[in-house]
């Protein structure tokens, strides 16, 4: 009897990797890690994050904060693709 016993962790990734799930996953983690990776004061101002293409997308409560995470864009993109493990984003908009 031949048995197809392979750890679910296994499965799991190559039906992620078959439908090209992977990226939209990273994405996902991405964004529910805004708060540790932006900083508590940040993430309180920011809101309605998603990614599309490679963009990642903030609405931003203040004029002044948006200003200062638009100095900050470059570094920010950089933390956000090491914590990924690649490059995700490309571009953040701030609204």
């Amino acid at each position: 009897m031949k048995t197809n016993d392979r750890p679910l962790k296994d499965v799991v990734l190559e039906i992620l990797k078959k439908y090209r799930l992977q990226d939209h996953l990273e994405e996902t983690r991405l964004v529910g890690e805004w708060e540790k990776i932006a900083g508590k004061i940040i993430a309180a101002h920011t809101s309605g994050l998603y990614i599309k293409d490679g963009i990642l997308f903030v609405k931003v409560d203040s004029a002044a904060l948006r200003q200062e995470l638009q100095y900050r864009k470059e570094k920010l993109i950089d933390i956000l693709n090491k914590n990924a493990g690649k490059v995700l984003i490309r571009e953040i908009i701030f609204r």
